[in-house]
């Protein structure tokens, strides 16, 4: 029989595949499925290998800029025993230092709170000259160290300084007392409050305001039942970064109020005298219950938030 030209030398008289090509074909389809299904089993693993290359660096920096600090505090608190660990909360100088520093914390907390919200309203709902500036100034604790800002209220309220006679006047002392030290913190924790709810303002937008307000709601009744519920997690957010900063603010309190025994020493000023005074253990054990409150204070926000059900979020 004559081949016509262009014919497929594969198929058979027929016009179809010889057996023998079909076996061999089915045999190799068979064999790139199981490849195929290898392949897809190795997958997984190469992907969960590849995560934990990225992901394993980051939790070893992580542990180590937060739990090797701890556990230097714990071993030196330790260091003359287990008794070390309650050599600060034994000591009343301590248990006066640590009251006023979270005085001053709630003060700071109570003041931002409403200052940091209204001030947050303005940046995102509103329009005005000099807004890029009032944005950028909101930063300004982040670039001016806490000292300087200590030296510039001593300047500002000191016995020569501009706004003194009307500290006078007013009956406040400012240098060398608590109102000083509660608006040096106040200026240290300016950003976090805010920095928290600008995002969340931009992102939930206008929309279901101008609903409330179509309906007969007035502003007040808007903020309240449609603005606060939404700005919820990240005021209390900002709340818990400003009373961990103020817990742990050292420079500025130092400079504008002199760190007296009993009267401004904060728990950070306690620990800077204890090892001035070469009492370490006391030191460690003071700087151990700082690191600790804060750390409870950051995970239990964590940890309400987790647990808060989806439909109330």
């Amino acid at each position: 029989m004559v081949t016509s030209l262009g014919a497929d030398p594969c198929l058979g008289a027929d016009g179809g595949r010889p057996e023998a090509f079909r076996l061999r074909s089915r045999r190799e389809r068979s064999a790139a499925t199981r490849c195929e299904q290898a392949s897809a089993r190795r997958r997984p693993h190469v992907a969960h290998w590849r995560k934990w290359l990225v992901v394993g660096p980051v939790l070893i920096y992580a542990c180590v800029l937060v739990l090797a600090p701890l556990s230097a505090l714990l071993v030196g608190a330790c260091s003359e025993g287990l008794g070390g660990l309650f050599a600060a909360p034994a000591d009343p100088a301590f248990l006066r230092a640590l009251w006023l520093t979270v005085a001053i914390g709630a003060v700071v907390l109570a003041v931002h709170a409403a200052s940091g919200t209204v001030l947050a309203w303005v940046l995102v709902r509103h329009q005005f000259r000099g807004k890029r500036w009032l944005d950028a100034a909101v930063n300004l604790p982040f670039a001016v160290s806490p000292v300087v800002v200590g030296y510039m209220l001593f300047l500002l309220f000191g016995r020569s300084g501009i706004l003194s006679p009307l500290a006078q006047r007013l009956g406040v002392q400012v240098v060398f007392a608590v109102p000083g030290m509660v608006l040096a913190t106040l200026f240290v924790t300016l950003p976090f409050t805010v920095r928290e709810l600008v995002p969340v303002l931009r992102a939930f937008g206008t929309d279901q305001e101008e609903a409330a307000s179509t309906l007969g709601a007035s502003g007040w009744q808007t903020f309240r039942s449609v603005t606060l519920p939404a700005l919820r997690w990240g005021l209390v957010y900002g709340m818990t970064l400003t009373f961990a900063r103020a817990l742990g603010e050292f420079g500025a309190v130092l400079v504008v109020g002199g760190g007296i025994e009993g009267r401004t020493e904060t728990a950070t000023l306690y620990v800077y005298r204890a090892l001035d005074e070469r009492q370490y253990v006391a030191a460690y054990s003071a700087a151990l219950v700082l690191g600790l409150m804060s750390l409870l204070l950051v995970a239990a926000t964590e940890l309400l938030k987790h647990r808060t059900p989806r439909a109330e979020e």
